[in-house]
């Protein structure tokens, strides 16, 4: 037993890359650790063979020479139920399979919210693209809010304001729903889902409108231990659909975030979610005070990573590493350069399509990094791309570019926002297009 305290325990990470690499040597006994990607991040994407994977992955690490001590990701499905799939096969503390696709599934999740959080939870219902009918299947009032039972990104959510707009999301989630409904399929076959009445991978949530500000508790869940270890705010663009930045910490009375800690532990609890982290979103109606929960995700957020590694000198995923292995995580606050930090979406709001002709380049991005030395950016549209050829988008603007920024305050992570756009120059070029944006208020992710 002496020898091994000494060793350097390994830890693979589902879906590696640099950037998250840089996360994960922030935390503070990463000597510790070896850490090993496992399958590339362009294998993991939601539109995948998902057996594949997972026998690649098992294959992968039965071959390291080495024991593997435990398994970590921080990316939707299907990384979130392949590794509680992998961690089952080699006997490491994760959250079981069932209880991930509880908060997984959509609707599955809403149905376990409205047991246990029935106050927090809105009216939702099923709805099959598929059938003759669909709009049948609505026994909610316009306007509501309509998304795959399985979704990412925003990807095939809709405000929902009429009949017109309700044929027009069928129609898309009719062209695009199997790409990711089917994977997710494969992966519900391994559980029991005859509570769910049929509904699976393919089928569309609909569900009430909900007003507010948005926040977002994250943290974990060890061998019965609960804890938060930090709390976002989710803020929309001036079109109030799209989000135009998350910050950290929250701004929001310290009251309401605990609340909102209070509901989340209940929920874990009432699901048998143990031994995983988490990140959950709320509306906060500041006129009612009420918390409605938005939705539950059993990973921590990749977009939190670089805002607390800025402003707690560490990343969300020493949290993730020691709740894998089994440990109490060492999370502390403010060891960071920054008071704040955010992570903007530098969007475009045009809605025709275009093509790029023009993109920041080695100059650019050079002029911000000595206006902002640590400023990070991740460019998404180069020159040459036409803007409905990229993915991951929502219905409403593309994402051009991401930036996590640090600063003292709002007012100072704002400034630097407009100063990082009026840097990274992008030019485009109208292309006729039939991509469709509902002309509503606000949308729920």
């Amino acid at each position: 037993m002496k020898g091994n305290a000494a060793r350097r325990r390994n830890v693979f990470v589902i879906g590696l890359d640099d950037e998250h690499r840089r996360d994960l040597e922030t935390i503070p006994d990463r000597d510790r650790f070896r850490f090993h990607g496992l399958l590339e991040r362009e294998e993991v994407r939601v539109e995948c063979d998902v057996d594949g994977m997972i026998e690649k992955a098992e294959a992968a690490l039965r071959a390291f020479d080495g024991p593997v001590d435990a398994i970590i990701g921080y990316w939707d499905f299907p990384v979130t139920a392949v590794a509680s799939i992998l961690c089952k096969t080699f006997d490491l503390p994760s959250p079981s399979l069932e209880a991930v696709l509880r908060c997984a599934h959509k609707y599955w999740g809403r149905l376990e919210q409205q047991r246990s959080l029935p106050e927090h939870t809105p009216p939702f219902c099923a709805v099959d693209p598929f059938s003759d009918d669909p709009l049948s299947e609505v026994d909610i009032d316009f306007p509501f809010w309509l998304k795959p039972v399985c979704g990412y990104s925003s990807t095939l959510g809709f405000r929902i304001n009429n009949a017109h707009d309700f044929e027009r999301a069928i129609d898309a989630a009719r062209r695009e729903i199997r790409r990711f409904g089917e994977p997710f399929n494969r992966v519900l076959e391994r559980v029991d889902t005859s509570g769910l009445g049929g509904v699976g991978g393919n089928y569309m949530l609909a569900e009430a409108m909900l007003q507010g500000v948005e926040l977002a508790p994250e943290g974990s869940i060890r061998n019965g231990n609960f804890a938060v270890h930090g709390v976002i705010d989710m803020v929309r663009a001036p079109n109030h659909k799209s989000f135009k930045d998350y910050r950290y910490p929250s701004i929001h009375p310290r009251r309401v975030q605990d609340r909102a800690g209070d509901i989340v532990e209940r929920f874990v609890r009432a699901i048998g979610y143990d031994n995983g982290c988490f990140n959950v979103e709320f509306f906060w109606n500041q006129d009612t005070d009420e918390l409605h929960l938005i939705e539950f995700n059993p990973r921590i957020s990749q977009s939190h990573s670089g805002m607390m590694a800025m402003v707690d000198g560490m990343s969300n995923h020493e949290v993730a590493i020691h709740v894998a292995l089994g440990d109490k995580p060492a999370f502390e606050h403010g060891g960071g350069p920054y008071d704040m930090a955010a992570k903007f979406l530098y969007r475009r709001f045009d809605p025709g399509d275009a093509v790029c002709v023009s993109s920041p380049g080695k100059a650019d991005l050079e002029r911000l990094r000595k206006s902002q030395p640590d400023t990070r950016v991740s460019i998404k549209v180069e020159k040459g791309t036409r803007l409905d050829e990229t993915v991951d988008q929502d219905a409403y603007s593309w994402v051009l570019a991401e930036l996590i920024i640090g600063g003292d305050d709002v007012s100072d992570l704002n400034a630097k926002f407009e100063e990082a756009k009026r840097l990274l120059p992008f030019r485009f070029e109208p292309i006729t297009s039939d991509r469709s944006h509902p002309d509503d208020e606000e949308v729920q992710k």
